[in-house]
């Protein structure tokens, strides 16, 4: 779970949010604050409402669940590639006019595709929620592609592709250890594509994607702002409840890894590269393919690692040893498949590479031989709590975190029960799920290094 998705699943519980009528019984819990409630359209477009009074605004999102994860193999950017495409307009509505008037609102809109989901979003007064709803409803299956509007598309997503990835070492890098720490699963491509397979997109390719995978029925739609549920049913009953299902996507079945039994090394060097630095990433399990409470734990490890100046590697490499200028960790287990566990540290002058990851190891080794400390566990259970209060005083962050932990197979009961879950977790458990996650033999270790002007190895 990435942190934005952790604080914001403790956020809603801490709100005392409690979901309506829609909800399972199981499900039930009293209500404490904002009531949130779900309920589905007859052509199975999930919808999920949380009201927010304290502006006359509405973030509206419709997060369809589909991916880069779920492309065909060889096709790679093609979730990416529609999402851009999504703006050329349809026939009710030509290009450009929906941004235009959300411009006029005085509104935001914007969009992002991930492995597991692509959401579109736009902010706007409340008196402008039936528009969006209008607009985004009309492009779920009403788009016009010609190659016209697709082909100069494409080249825009070939020139984002090499000014992100293809010029920055550091991009790079990511990019292959990311090929190389998913052996057989999709994670390993960039959501963005390959750049030869980018070439090869066609029109054929886009519309083919868009009419198997954007349909009402694999859709959510979540609405959070100065609004409640009736207002949502009404709106919704005049623009998403006319739009009729069009396929049925397949089951979300992605190739599996493999055990993995070598750890892979992946070295980069580069005369731009001003910051070496060393990073290893293990594969790891996520909230929904974790046995019993490691995914709770895995989150707390990550803070009690790597969470900030007061974190083991901090302190130790950082403040007592003085040879690291950075070092950190972070955990993200919001997939819908398995994730990963990253640790990372930059060397100050004077200071190798090899004398970083010898003292990355060495702190994960002392951690598991000598266990967690109760009271540096309760430090980290506390800095979790505090920063998500202070990261979900947003719409925005709200109405992403139900959309993105629905998309990836969590469901409403782990909402409400993640903060009572996080509490639970004893250091045992914490010492347990590292030594399950942290094994070299399932982790693949980056090194970025400059190299002399010219050099590029």
């Amino acid at each position: 779970m990435t942190r934005l998705m952790t604080k914001a699943l403790f956020g809603a519980a801490l709100a005392g949010i409690a979901f309506g009528p829609a909800a399972s019984a199981q499900n039930a819990r009293p209500v404490v604050g904002p009531q949130v409630e779900t309920f589905t359209l007859d052509n199975g477009l999930d919808v999920v409402v949380i009201p927010d009074r304290r502006a006359p605004v509405v973030t509206h999102m419709i997060w369809y669940r589909v991916g880069s994860a779920d492309e065909v193999r060889g096709k790679s950017g093609l979730a990416h590639f529609l999402e851009h495409l999504m703006f050329k307009g349809t026939k009710k509505h030509p290009a450009g006019q929906f941004s235009n008037t959300v411009a006029e609102l005085g509104g935001q809109e914007n969009a992002f595709t991930s492995y597991d989901y692509t959401a579109y979003y736009q902010r706007v007064p409340k008196e402008a929620l039936k528009t969006v709803m209008e607009f985004e409803a009309d492009r779920m299956t009403g788009l016009v592609l010609t190659d016209d509007v697709v082909l100069p598309e494409r080249d825009v997503i070939l020139e984002e592709r090499r000014s992100r990835t293809d010029s920055d070492p550091g991009a790079q890098l990511s990019e292959a250890v990311s090929a190389t720490l998913w052996m057989n699963h999709p994670y390993g491509l960039p959501i963005i594509g390959w750049d030869h397979e980018i070439q090869g997109l066609t029109r054929d390719d886009a519309l083919a994607f868009y009419r198997k995978y954007y349909t009402p029925n694999n859709a959510i739609l979540v609405v959070a702002g100065d609004v409640d549920s009736d207002e949502v049913k009404a709106l919704t009953s005049d623009t998403y409840a006319k739009v009729e299902r069009r396929s049925e996507p397949p089951p979300r079945e992605r190739p599996r890894e493999p055990v993995q039994v070598a750890a892979r090394r992946v070295e980069l060097a580069d005369a731009r590269v001003r910051q070496p630095s060393v990073s290893r990433a293990y594969v790891s399990p996520s909230y929904r393919t974790a046995e019993g409470e490691d995914a709770y734990a895995l989150d707390l490890l990550s803070v009690i690692l790597g969470g900030g100046s007061t974190s083991r590697l901090y302190r130790s490499l950082v403040v007592e040893k003085g040879i690291a200028a950075g070092a950190g960790a972070y955990y993200g287990g919001s997939s819908l498949d398995d994730s990963r566990f990253v640790i990372y540290a930059t060397p100050r002058p004077g200071n190798t590479l090899a004398d970083m990851e010898k003292a990355l190891d060495e702190e994960i080794a002392r951690l598991i031989k000598d266990g967690v400390d109760t009271g540096e566990l309760e430090r980290a259970k506390t800095r979790l709590i505090a920063d998500t209060v202070y990261d979900l005083d947003s719409q925005a962050s709200l109405a992403r975190t139900f959309g993105s932990a629905l998309t990836t197979g969590m469901q409403i009961k782990d909402v409400l029960d993640w903060p009572e879950r996080i509490r639970a977790i004893t250091p045992e458990q914490v010492v347990a799920a590292a030594k399950k996650a942290l094994l070299l033999r399932q982790s693949v270790t980056g090194v970025l290094e400059s190299a002399p002007a010219g050099d590029r190895s």
